[in-house]
């Protein structure tokens, strides 16, 4: 026994130095990375939505500071079309060499590859994960003038008059798809489902009165709800957010089961070589603890990733998480 716990304590120490390595491997030698010949022109970034929404606003404000770092522009492509699916195809096809990248989250690297059953791409195997960016808390909106007055009367009234009810949504798969679906297994409830070409214009319909209720992400809402011209029931996080303090968590609400995290992640086609995938995480490290965009960020109710966080490694095991638990929910069965 004694010599059994004396291997599995050196194991244990094994493995700690490796991850230790790992980890300074990656955030560390800046001198190292300047020496990699990259870019050697404009990297494209492509969102998978319209211009305005919640991944396009991140990614903006990320490249932004990023070019700075890396010595080249940053161009930012919107790629629209099939709930994000499509710029995700076409960049998991994309020549390896760091330069063509996007801005994936939880639909195109989680929920997508449960809800798609052709899917022109494996999110977990056809990138290299970069750097997690961002997560933004989800938020359960509605039209201004939507009757109901919280959780519990939206509940009742939806089951009430499900035919009569659109939920808008940025495409099959999306993040707002996804988390609605979840929402509606969870009341129960079937309504007509509307889709958009980007959470931006979903947004605006329901700003409009076009539609009746929608779920997105936080930095994309808080606008519209500072100048009243929508309204949130809950937010789907364990903690209210700073952003829009009056706006109850969801199990504060009643409604325990219904959280989301909407993250963004950047990645580069497989085979994209690790020394390009290290210079890009450098980049967006240093864009991310600039105080600035730091700001920006918070302000609009984003939750900026610790440092051990934004490791490509994470971002690797999160993909494979989400695709597990959005699977779970597309066969009906609620986690």
């Amino acid at each position: 026994m004694k010599l059994l716990g004396g291997l599995i304590a050196a194991r244990g120490v094994a493995i700690a130095v490796a991850l230790l390595w790992s980890t300074s491997a990656w955030a560390a030698d800046q001198d190292r990375l300047d020496q990699i010949d990259f870019p050697v022109r404009t990297v494209t970034v492509v969102v998978p939505f319209a211009r305005g929404g919640p991944t396009d606003t991140v990614a903006r404000l990320i490249a932004g500071e990023m070019a700075k770092t890396l010595g080249q522009p940053i161009e930012v492509e919107n790629v629209l079309g099939a709930g994000g699916t499509l710029a995700a195809t076409r960049v998991a096809h994309a020549t390896p060499d760091g330069h063509t990248l996007i801005v994936g989250h939880m639909g195109t690297h989680g929920s997508a590859a449960a809800l798609y059953p052709k899917l022109g791409y494996r999110p977990d195997k056809d990138f290299e994960p970069v750097a997690l960016l961002t997560e933004m808390p989800v938020l359960l909106l509605a039209r201004k003038d939507f009757p109901p007055k919280d959780m519990t009367e939206f509940e009742a009234f939806v089951k009430a008059h499900t035919d009569n009810i659109n939920v808008a949504h940025a495409g099959f798969g999306s993040v707002s798809y996804a988390s609605c679906l979840l929402l509606d297994r969870l009341l129960g409830v079937d309504p007509t489902a509307v889709p958009f070409n980007g959470t931006g214009p979903a947004l605006q319909a329901l700003v409009e009165g076009q539609v009746d209720y929608m779920c997105d992400q936080i930095v994309n809402a808080v606008p519209a709800l500072r100048q009243g011209t929508i309204k949130a029931y809950v937010i789907a996080s364990s903690e209210r957010d700073p952003a829009v303090p009056q706006v109850p968590t969801a199990s504060e609400a009643g409604l325990p089961r219904f959280r989301v995290a909407a993250w963004t992640g950047l990645f580069a086609p497989r085979g994209t070589p690790e020394p390009i995938v290290a210079k890009l995480n450098a980049a967006v490290s240093q864009a991310l603890d600039q105080s600035d965009l730091r700001l920006r960020l918070t302000d609009l109710g984003g939750i900026i990733p610790r440092a051990d966080q934004r490791l490509p490694a994470g971002l690797a095991r999160l993909v494979h998480d989400e695709i597990a638990r959005w699977d779970d929910v597309a066969r009906g069965s609620v986690p």
